[in-house]
């Protein structure tokens, strides 16, 4: 991703008028200023931007005079029921927002009493899906989820061929994409069944993913390829992503096309758009390939983006079960990761997605693909454990090899570096329920 030069946006002095953005571990100080839709009361849905345990109510702000010029141009794309129209604009309106709005919620600021006004707790109103996703793409960018998941069939050469050539990818459902906190009901499929003949029912090897979102802004026409130096200006911001997996649906079906139903049954996002220009301080080298691998081919590689098309984003899995609710028990970190560990940049991704024509929209998302590390707390699906472990042993005894109905896991995001403040991107977070009955006419 192309990272924006820091400003006073960003300086780690500035404070809030918003006493909640200064709490400990908040993941939204006035640094962060992730964009977002939600609605009160069952009332029309709007767009509005986090800050501490709140949200300012662009429309609002807006009306109040307190947003003008390009700022206010951009905020009024922001003001409806999704943000497409501000993804449209591009990185440049969102900058101008983000500075405007991070003056008006400075101490000291000449606006307070106006922008108090345009606040609501974020505990009063309901989150939504912040943009339309016309197309979803999911990468499979990690060396180390590739690596263990190919061990099973070929130990001596897990890595398919082409990984460390292109960043591979497949195309999934935008129709199915869902935001956090909305249940995800146990999908029918076909697999093979004990005997070794095919059955058709519920799962039974339900699984996350813990992935990154990449939310596409202004990018391309049709039959325009982006050259990877500013392949990374078509990333709007980022979210958490959670592409669930039906592994015993996937086995059977995806041979030779790939993934198809197990995978389009649903995949949950994060509620807010934490920007390119929030993400800024925390850019990192692109992974550092290995001893004989090949070099990539050209139209890959760009020194700027191996120097920071990275992201230093350290990612964690939370899950309790229905036994550990009922107990009380502390729900369990199952998942440590970083985004640092992805062998491909978001950049890199975007490049080789329209190397052949092919054009991004607003509000189109790529996936990363799990995000797993070397260790063994990275390994960021159970499909992972399973193949290494046989399956987890949660910290009150229970075992899983796949989630049960019940279970309910979430993701959570940290970007820091010495010398910034941290940020993060909300949860991700969803829970199991029963499948349900399958029509029989």
């Amino acid at each position: 991703m192309t990272h924006d030069r820091l400003d006073e946006t960003h300086d780690p002095a500035r404070r809030s008028w918003v006493a909640s953005a200064q709490a400990p571990g908040t993941d939204f100080p006035i640094q962060n200023l992730p964009l977002g839709v939600f609605s009160r009361g069952g009332g029309e849905r709007r767009g509005g931007i986090a800050i501490g345990d709140q949200v300012l109510d662009l429309a609002a702000a807006l009306a109040a005079g307190l947003l003008e010029g390009e700022a206010g141009e951009a905020a009024e794309a922001a003001s409806g029921p999704v943000l497409n129209p501000l993804l449209a604009l591009g990185r440049g309106a969102s900058r101008a927002l983000r500075r405007r709005v991070s003056a008006i919620l400075a101490e000291g600021s000449a606006d307070q009493a106006k922008a108090s006004a345009c606040l609501m707790p974020m505990d009063q109103v309901a989150l939504h899906l912040p943009m339309a996703v016309g197309n979803f793409t999911d990468f499979m960018a990690s060396r180390f989820h590739t690596a263990r998941m190919g061990a099973k069939r070929d130990p001596g050469n897990p890595l398919p061929p082409a990984f460390l050539h292109l960043p591979i990818a497949y195309h999934s459902r935008a129709t199915t994409v869902r935001v956090s906190g909305e249940a995800v009901a146990r999908p029918h499929g076909q697999a093979m069944g004990p005997d070794g003949t095919p059955c058709f029912g519920p799962t039974q090897s339900l699984d996350f993913e813990l992935e990154f979102g990449a939310v596409i802004g202004a990018a391309n026409r049709f039959g325009e390829p982006i050259p990877v130096a500013r392949a990374g200006q078509a990333v709007f911001g980022t979210c958490l992503l959670n592409d669930w997996s039906a592994r015993d649906v996937q086995r059977f079906e995806m041979m030779p096309l790939g993934p198809f139903l197990s995978k389009s049954l649903s995949t949950t996002v994060s509620p807010w758009i934490v920007t390119a220009e929030a993400l800024a301080p925390f850019a990192a080298p692109a992974f550092a390939r290995l001893p004989g691998d090949p070099e990539p081919l050209p139209y890959l590689m760009a020194a700027a983006d191996q120097a920071s098309g990275g992201l230093d984003v350290a990612l964690e899995c939370w899950m309790t079960t229905p036994r550990m609710r009922a107990e009380g028990t502390a729900p369990a970190r199952i998942v440590a990761t970083n985004l640092k560990h992805l062998h491909w940049t978001l950049a890199q991704m975007v490049a080789h997605h329209t190397s052949n024509g092919c054009d991004l929209r607003p509000g189109d998302v790529l996936g990363t693909g799990t995000v797993s590390g070397p260790e063994h707390e990275g390994r960021a699906c159970l499909a992972e454990v399973v193949v290494e472990d046989g399956g987890l042993t949660l910290p009150n005894g229970e075992r899983r090899s796949f989630l049960e109905d019940g279970d309910e896991v979430w993701f959570t995001g940290r970007a820091s570096r010495d010398g910034f403040v941290p940020i993060g991107f909300g949860e991700c977070r969803a829970r199991i329920k029963p499948a349900r009955p399958f029509p029989t006419a």
